[in-house]
């Protein structure tokens, strides 16, 4: 009994407060198998969700790279977090940044622990999270710049902006002691890689065929990369506490029911609309949900995560749908839309209804107002960081890359075939002539 209590205490606190490495800790079998499942389902997420998701949502003769964009991510953000993105981020309690201590992971033993789980397993499910987060960032510049730089991007990426932030929210940085909630990665992730995607979609410039009627590869695969990524949501969100406990299943709960309703508040927006309620809506619509819910899903009751729920699908469908047109920049497939701007609706979300009876933090709804402005404070500097760090990291990539963006030919042919040298499709069907034998700049 005892020992179930402090398993419980220290599943609370690590959340608020960062992580430290604790190698007296006796691991607990319970925590340990859940969390070796949760970093599955995370891992789930970008190769297969997030890969099918924007696969699905491309043009037929780009379907392909887009697919590969995401697969390589993962790849890259492995074996970068290994080497140095998990020292940068967790080593160390410095204000800014962590140290370089654990390069490789050295000085880390296979007996560590944090919490109660093998540090070993806390550095494997954390290198899930640097890896989605940068994929999402492909979203908005697919169609138009080279896979070398993209690789180039991503890498450096990493490494001087997610490292940096996410140190600052979980691993004893200052954003942690200021008491901002984030308790699976609104900030870190969301809000982080999508104004990155804006800034590199803004840099890059807009697609030839910016402003016409653009037809997604398949409708099929978008709805079942949205499925997968819902699935692994649950190990993103719950696999946050650490434990097998009381808040692991709340935070499953309500990811679930945020997800729901911001599918079906997508789709009754949307149909309001235009009259036709798409599946491509109500899919966007669950992940809206689902990225407003993130940062909250320790902290809200059920209550909450439906608000929030509605929330993120009404302000996804916003950014994706009207403020585009709006402002007319060419965020392709919406990873600002509905990570940046769902994500900072989530943020703010998380500091009105934050129930203390969950978690003992406290929002505006009950009784804290000062919460919702250490939300909005956060939110501010991880905006202004991503935007400048990305821009920097851009230029860098490019600049080794010589230039970011694929050549007018490339760009009409497809990047499937001029680039990888692969299709999907026949090429002959849909009327196009491919010059596999061009001179490819990229």
């Amino acid at each position: 009994m005892k020992t179930k209590t402090y398993t419980t205490a220290i599943g609370l606190f690590l959340p608020m407060v960062g992580f430290a490495q604790n190698a007296e800790t006796t691991i607990n079998s319970g925590d340990t198998a859940w969390m070796l499942v949760a970093t599955a389902l995370v891992m789930l997420m970008t190769p297969a969700g997030l890969a099918l998701f924007y696969g699905g949502l491309t043009r037929s003769k780009n379907v392909l790279n887009t697919i590969g964009m995401s697969y390589i991510a993962f790849c890259l953000a492995s074996v970068i977090w290994i080497v140095v993105g998990y020292s940068l981020a967790f080593d160390g309690d410095g204000y800014m940044l962590g140290n370089l201590k654990n390069l490789l992971l050295r000085d880390i033993k296979i007996t560590d622990t944090i919490g109660t789980i093998p540090t070993y397993l806390f550095v494997a499910f954390q290198g899930t999270f640097a890896a989605i987060a940068v994929a999402i960032i492909s979203g908005s510049i697919i169609e138009r710049i080279k896979f070398s730089t993209w690789i180039i991007f991503a890498s450096l990426w990493i490494i001087c902006v997610y490292s940096p932030v996410a140190h600052w929210v979980w691993g004893g940085g200052f954003l942690s002691n200021s008491g901002e909630l984030d308790f699976a990665g609104g900030t870190v992730i969301h809000i982080n890689a999508g104004i990155a995607g804006l800034v590199v979609s803004m840099l890059l410039g807009k697609r030839k065929n910016f402003g016409t009627e653009e037809k997604p590869s398949s409708v099929k695969l978008t709805v079942l990369g949205s499925a997968l990524l819902w699935f692994g949501w649950f190990g993103f969100n719950a696999g946050s506490q650490l434990a097998a406990d009381f808040i692991a299943a709340n935070a499953f709960l309500v990811t679930n029911v945020a997800a729901c309703s911001g599918g079906l508040a997508w789709l009754l927006f949307e149909y309001k609309d235009t009259q036709k309620p798409t599946l491509i809506g109500t899919s966007t619509g669950v992940i809206s949900g689902l990225v407003a819910i993130t940062p909250a899903a320790g902290y809200v009751d059920v209550f909450g995560a439906l608000c929030i729920g509605i929330i993120g699908g009404l302000v996804g469908y916003f950014g994706a749908i009207k403020l585009k047109k709006i402002l007319k920049y060419d965020d392709t497939l919406d990873a600002f839309g509905v990570h940046g701007l769902v994500g900072i609706a989530g943020a703010l979300a998380t500091g009105v209804f934050a129930n203390p009876e969950i978690n003992e933090a406290t929002g505006l709804l009950y009784g804290n107002p000062g919460q919702l402005w250490v939300q909005l404070k956060a939110v501010g500097i991880v905006v202004l960081f991503s935007a400048v760090g990305t821009y920097l990291v851009f230029k860098a990539a490019s600049l080794f890359s010589k230039g970011a963006r694929v050549t007018e030919s490339i760009e009409d042919h497809g990047l499937d075939v001029m680039i990888h040298g692969e299709r999907s499709f026949d090429y002959k069907e849909e009327g196009i002539v491919s010059d596999l034998n061009y001179k490819k700049s990229a």
